[in-house]
């Protein structure tokens, strides 16, 4: 599964339009011949001041042909394939962009990790760089299967069993947006800003929910706080009201600094209620399910409303802003924050069917897309190590040491009449 896209993943409904040419562009089923790969050596040339060492599977500097790129997505899956659709419109408008000598081919596969593992092995033969796959089982299937002999941006986080080796292969860069990345950046940022006491850390028994508890509580316990995890029960699709009871309850008596909340803007705003403004909340991007265009639209709109009710005398429209999360702290991308940002303003919005409500995750997947992209140029013009000032965050990769390094640095963020806003000091 997606893990942190898990409503994603359910969706049935694909983006459309984005869908614009790139310098050489096709589409090819997981069981159909590729193109003929170029005549130029498969191995890269030595080392020169101008170009740092690396053991990149790529054409040599000098060379005319282009660099090929394979995009391995699930689109013809029921399960992922509006998730995929959204990574790859994100890719091809990246590549409209910034076109360096690639010639890029789209791998369609279906739900089975097996099948895209087996299209991955067919196409590291015929390709340069393989960018995908996109769910967490393809990728675990990946690593485990010690097939990685190129290039490969994996687009999900593995799902590998706490006693295993961590090593991942010395050629693959794993990029996919994760939750529990989200919350070891959150727990990093209240050690800056707690006050003294415990920490509650609160999921239910949803999976994404467990990993960001359980990633934030290691890297708070890490960096010397307490923390307890706490876990609710969702009876009916809504959160415990005799579990909020006793939160509460313990709130009041053991007076924690803070609450880490791994729930969805529903839940948040369910607890709050239950439990008062008085606590700071701090979460992950899940606590924002508005894109930025409706956030922005939803400002434009309050003013709007609040001058005609001024005039007749007739109370506001409703709006989609959430005040009731207002004061809780989070982690998102700039695509969903910052529309003045110099990366997020030189990409175009992504287009849907006017009858598809927005969608935050496909937003968060449509950057992706397009941060993916900017990578695999990166490795195609033989930069081992880079930083990108990215539209899901500051990345910075590295693949010239021992093994692969990927960060990515998402914005924090605070809720200010109803929207999520970045906060004034960055840490």
């Amino acid at each position: 599964m997606l893990g942190k896209w898990a409503k994603v993943i359910l969706l049935t409904a694909l983006l459309s339009g984005l869908c614009a040419s790139v310098q050489a562009f096709t589409t090819v089923g997981a069981n159909d011949a590729a193109p003929a790969p170029s005549a130029a050596p498969a191995s890269a040339p030595a080392a020169s001041a101008a170009a740092p060492a690396t053991d990149f599977s790529l054409p040599p500097e000098n060379s005319q042909p282009p660099v090929r790129v394979a995009l391995l997505l699930p689109l013809r899956s029921s399960v992922f394939g509006a998730a995929a659709d959204a990574v790859r419109t994100g890719f091809l408008t990246a590549s409209e962009r910034k076109k360096d000598n690639l010639v890029i081919t789209i791998i369609e596969t279906g739900d089975s990790a097996q099948e895209a593992l087996n299209a991955y092995n067919d196409a590291s033969g015929k390709y340069d760089i393989i960018v995908g796959p996109l769910s967490r089982s393809a990728v675990t299937a990946l690593v485990q299967s010690a097939a990685v002999r190129k290039p490969t941006i994996a687009l999900a986080q593995p799902d590998l069993p706490d006693t295993a080796d961590q090593r991942l292969p010395r050629q693959m860069i794993m990029m996919g947006l994760s939750i529990e990345e989200e919350a070891r950046q959150v727990a990093a940022w209240v050690e800056h800003e707690k006050t003294p006491g415990k920490i509650f850390a609160i999921s239910t028994n949803i999976a994404w929910q467990r990993r960001a508890v359980k990633a934030f509580v290691q890297q708070a316990r890490q960096q010397g706080m307490a923390v307890e995890n706490l876990e609710l029960s969702v009876p009916n699709n809504a959160l415990s009201a005799t579990g909020l009871a006793q939160l509460g309850q313990r709130i009041q008596a053991e007076k924690p600094a803070l609450l880490f909340v791994a729930l969805d803007a529903a839940q948040t705003i369910q607890l709050r209620s239950a439990i008062g403004n008085e606590i700071a909340l701090y979460g992950t991007s899940q606590l924002n399910p508005l894109t930025l265009a409706s956030a922005t639209a939803a400002v434009n709109a309050a003013a709007n409303n609040a001058a005609a009710s001024a005039a007749t005398g007739t109370p506001p429209a409703p709006d989609n802003r959430l005040p009731e999360l207002d004061g809780v702290r989070l982690v998102d991308m700039p695509w969903q924050l910052q529309a003045d940002n110099a990366a997020v303003m030189a990409y175009p919005r992504s287009v849907a069917n006017a009858d598809v409500k927005p969608n935050a995750d496909l937003e968060r997947l449509y950057a992706l897309g397009i941060d993916a992209f900017r990578v695999a140029n990166e490795i195609a013009q033989r930069r081992s190590g880079f930083d990108i000032d990215g539209v899901t965050g500051q990345i910075n990769v590295n693949m010239a040491a021992g093994a692969t390094y990927f960060q990515r640095k998402e914005t924090q963020a605070v809720y200010q009449d109803g929207i999520a806003v970045p906060v004034a000091n960055q840490r």
